[in-house]
């Protein structure tokens, strides 16, 4: 086992590029670097929890597994031509994923970029989404609206190409803003990431029949002020329908009939659509102005449209070439072994919240408040986590702990799988609930 102090002087000789030092000179190039990062590691003396164990692969960052990131960037890999099926790891190390993240990227002689913008409806499956395209689950999701909270980034790198996904928060209303008590970064957020947009990916649940007939109002605004980014319609969900055939009036409802500035052939479809879906005053914005004729409901600008699963890889995989194909000759923006601009904390605080959201009931998920106390590595390289969830009432704190602790335990094992995908390290996580005074 390589330690500690040894493995930190390996991974800074190597981005140095220092050749041919002895260890007191290591040592001196490391404590150097280590003051002006201000990196500074925390030690507890105990801590219990689940524990999760991943392969141990033989490398420089043993903790990453294959193809990390880190081995990328010290270049102590060679990664084959295509990054689909090895996506790289995050490092547990805030220090070292901001040090990778202002690294010069890694370009081929003729680079492609591309910008990606995802919009649509709250629970429209954009974060599922952007899990599939990046082959690794780095955006939180689950059933209840507004998993997601603030912009993220996620970078697709392969061959030549360069995608970088915005996953946004759900758009909605300032009316719903106010009345839920949200964040500002809901409203501002998507509106922030169309400015240095080249692609916008509009996402539609054809599963839910109540909004699967129109573009939210908010949508409709977004494409309408930012008519120059070029935009496409991804109908997500279309495993749940029964009938295939809606898919032809929605597509027809939802394009105004069409797409790539050529009519579609569905007249039929088109006529259905005339007078059964026009919304109500329940679907109307507050930003939404009607000037004496029938609401819009559709947007005709669309380039291109795709009827997918977002949980089907086949699926997901031909949306994936599409935007690769679509990127522009440009430099790249990251590192090749850049998977997420998100820091491992920030993640991890994400993944917490997606499993409280999934098993406490209504309103007490977005109560929970949520303060790290531990962070740092074991001595065989493990991620050790040890996090506090704070809540106002103590009818709460016997829900979220559930009968016999079976429920916050539960959680915490959850959490643990999905931190150790993201990180391919081991990880021992512990959460502890507390009554906030």
């Amino acid at each position: 086992m390589v330690a500690p102090g040894r493995r930190a002087a390996m991974f800074f000789r190597a981005v140095l590029g220092v050749r041919q030092l002895g260890p007191d000179a290591a040592r001196g190039w490391v404590t150097g670097l280590f003051s002006l990062l201000d990196c500074q590691r925390r030690c507890v003396s105990c801590f219990a929890g689940a524990a999760f164990s991943g392969p141990r692969l033989a490398s420089a960052s043993r903790r990453y597994g294959q193809s990390s990131a880190l081995d990328r960037f010290l270049g102590l890999s060679q990664p084959d031509s295509s990054l689909t099926s090895h996506p790289p790891a995050v490092s547990i190390h805030r220090d070292e994923q901001d040090l990778l993240l202002v690294h010069r990227p890694d370009m081929p002689e003729n680079p492609r970029v591309l910008r990606v913008v995802l919009l649509g409806a709250p629970n429209a499956g954009k974060s599922t989404l952007s899990n599939q395209l990046l082959g690794r689950k780095v955006f939180p999701v689950s059933k209840k609206v507004h998993t997601t909270r603030c912009q993220a980034l996620g970078i697709i790198t392969e061959k030549e190409a360069q995608v970088i996904l915005l996953d946004t928060p759900g758009l909605i209303s300032p009316v719903k803003q106010k009345r839920h008590h949200l964040e500002l970064s809901l409203l501002e957020d998507p509106w922030k990431s169309m400015e240095s947009a080249d692609m916008v990916v509009v996402l539609v649940d054809v599963s839910d029949k109540w909004t699967r007939n129109q573009l939210s109002p908010q949508v409709l605004q977004c494409l309408t002020q930012f008519s120059q980014v070029p935009s496409i319609l991804v109908m997500n969900k279309v495993d749940c329908l029964k009938q295939k055939s809606i898919l032809l009036e929605l597509t027809a409802a939802l394009t105004e009939g069409v797409v790539n500035g050529k009519k579609l052939k569905m007249r039929e479809a088109v006529r259905s659509q005339a007078g059964a879906h026009r919304p109500g005053p329940a679907a109307k914005g507050p930003n939404t102005q009607s000037v004496g004729g029938p609401q819009k409901i559709g947007w005709p600008h669309f380039q291109e449209i795709f009827m997918l699963s977002a949980l089907s890889q086949e699926d997901v995989k031909i949306l994936k070439q599409y935007l690769l194909a679509q990127a522009r000759p440009g430099p790249w923006e990251f590192h090749s072994g850049v998977l997420t601009s998100q820091t491992p904390e920030e993640i991890c605080a994400n993944t917490i919240r997606e499993k409280l959201l999934e098993h406490l009931p209504q309103e007490i998920p977005y109560n929970v408040q949520q303060r790290t106390v531990v962070w740092e590595e074991g001595p065989s390289g493990e991620l050790v986590i040890e996090q506090k969830l704070l809540v106002p009432k103590e009818s709460h704190v016997k829900i979220l702990i559930g009968p016999k602790g079976h429920l916050i335990s539960q959680i915490a094992q959850e959490v643990g799988r999905d931190l150790m995908d993201i990180f391919l390290c081991d990880v021992r996580l512990r959460l502890s609930v507390k009554l906030l005074k």
